[in-house]
């Protein structure tokens, strides 16, 4: 049983109440999506509308098939959320209770909390200093008989160097699934995320790179094994139906979204080819400020589900104040670090324990970045970024 103190004060950190601010530049992201797509959608979707099937039906069936070819799999599942993905791919997994996951510090809570749901422990490690991603390195250190998975996140669109790891969870018999939750479309070394580990595990939420209109989610594999227990675990633990064989959950991907997913994935490679030019824009613009832009390995095509830039952690409230008073949004992609959050406060961590990851938190801002900006949208966020530090150094 969870007990919840609605007692104690939840304290609003400055920056989000920064962030709050209504801005121009860096909003209307899904409006101008729709006005591209909006006619192909709403056709997809009527099409839908009048079978009465609107779960588990073909049109599910046929994003499925299709995203799986995208991502060069054999097998893809759709349910309701990038978080049920994770977790239904580690129950495939056969994770559970006195287990061990490791995975990154710097990533979305729910990365964390699908590990915590099937009754494992979540085990955290730091990130290199250049891409903000997990190594092999880093991993090895924290293996232990109990480690039965780890869990790679291709954090902000760039892939993990993948080769390294998957050879050492070959070495210790480990499960690998990817967070590829940022990275639709993304490739490491030619190839597909998604299709590097042993499970693939993605989040289909709207401002994603490829988003649906609502909650959503989709796993991919090339076990057949693995993909067959998703079919039972994502519909209450059935073949047959009201023949229950396990404890299953009810997490599908509706009829409706699967549709409308299929004409977004049409244009997914086109709107990352859009995400890439505004990210080498950013580039150009900012190389006379003094941050740290994102750097790219030379195995990656980057993605861009969002462009961060690194500055001082005692500036970072004053460049996003003076953003906003330009018209201008921004953000801090992830403010503080999963093991230092509150719901794992028992874990016991300290930013000495990840010291990258928790000096990443504390310096990221991230900039307007969605494929339907315009290229002076683009020009004037950066080139707001360099007039800060024109005033500051003046």
């Amino acid at each position: 049983m969870t007990h919840i103190d609605l007692s104690k004060p939840v304290e609003v950190p400055s920056w989000l109440k920064i962030a709050a601010r209504p801005t121009r530049i860096g909003s209307g992201e899904l409006e101008r999506q729709w006005q591209e797509i909006g006619e192909e959608v709403t056709e997809a979707m009527l099409e839908v509308l009048p079978t009465g099937k609107y779960t588990l039906g073909p049109h599910l069936k046929a994003f499925e098939d299709e995203f799986a070819a995208y991502c060069e799999c054999k097998y893809a599942v759709g349910v309701a959320s990038g978080t049920a993905a994770l977790h239904l791919a580690l129950e495939a997994c056969e994770i559970g209770s006195g287990d061990e996951v490791i995975t990154v510090a710097n990533t979305y809570v729910a990365t964390a909390l699908a590990v915590t749901y099937t009754g494992a422990t979540p085990v955290f490690v730091d990130v290199d200093p250049r891409t903000y991603n997990m190594t092999a390195e880093l991993v090895a250190e924290k293996i232990t008989p109990r480690t039965k998975a780890v869990i790679p996140v291709h954090l902000y669109g760039q892939p993990v160097d993948m080769d390294p790891l998957l050879e050492l969870a070959r070495e210790h018999n480990l499960w690998v699934v990817e967070d590829a939750s940022h990275a639709h479309g993304a490739r490491y070394k030619d190839r597909r995320v998604g299709s590097l580990g042993d499970i693939g595990c993605f989040s289909l939420y709207p401002s994603k790179n490829l988003g649906a209109y609502g909650d959503g989610g989709i796993i991919t594999t090339n076990n057949r094994e693995i993909y067959e227990k998703l079919l039972i675990l994502r519909y209450v633990g059935q073949r047959i139906k009201f023949v229950h064989e396990v404890i299953g959950f009810q997490e599908r991907l509706d009829e409706l979204q699967a549709a409308a997913l299929s004409v977004k994935l049409r244009y997914l490679d086109g709107w990352n080819e859009r995400r890439r030019r505004w990210a080498a824009l950013y580039d150009e613009i900012l190389a006379e400020a003094p941050v740290v832009r994102p750097y790219v390995a030379p195995y990656a095509y980057h993605v861009y589900y969002s462009y961060a830039i690194l500055v001082e952690a005692d500036e970072r409230d004053d460049l996003m104040n003076f953003l906003a008073d330009h018209d201008v949004g921004s953000f801090a992609m992830y403010p503080t670090p999963v093991p230092l959050l509150p719901c794992y406060a028992d874990l016991g961590y300290r930013p000495e324990d990840i010291p990258i990851a928790a000096s990443y938190a504390d310096r990221v801002v991230n900039l307007p970045m969605f494929p339907h900006l315009r290229e002076d949208e683009v020009r004037t966020a950066a080139e707001t970024v360099c007039e800060f530090y024109r005033q500051k150094k003046s």
